[in-house]
């Protein structure tokens, strides 16, 4: 099992930077592929970017170029830090891990196991 406690998030203006972070109490042997979702309210939650236990990273494309996700192996915590924010990039943020290995579709929520407890990102003026 793995127990995730987020910290950061916050209020920024538009073109601020954030940086988001996920902590992972992990009890299995085996590293957890790892991704941020967000959920603004009405609507469904979305993929924010994701990485393996390999360091394959992927991005939605609405981010790319402006967010990067990392992980410290040793601290067993996960990154997202967040440039050039956007009013649109307001939402619920939540760290998300799962123990299988390989995923077809990394940005789909339904593929993750274990959550965070969410952290809020409000960008405005």
């Amino acid at each position: 099992q793995v127990q995730l406690v987020q910290s950061g998030g916050g209020s920024v203006q538009p073109g601020g930077s954030l940086r988001l972070s996920c902590a992972a109490v992990i009890s299995a042997y085996t590293r957890p592929y790892m991704a941020w979702f967000r959920q603004a309210p009405g609507k469904e939650r979305e993929g924010v970017a994701t990485i393996s236990t390999d360091d394959t990273i992927t991005y939605a494309d609405s981010v790319k170029g402006r967010f990067t996700i990392s992980k410290d192996n040793a601290k067993n915590t996960l990154y997202l830090q967040m440039n050039s924010l956007k009013p649109e990039d307001t939402a619920m943020y939540y760290c998300a891990a799962d123990f299988r290995w390989w995923k077809a579709t990394p940005l789909n929520p339904s593929g993750y196991d274990y959550w965070g407890q969410g952290t809020q990102v409000t960008v405005s003026s």
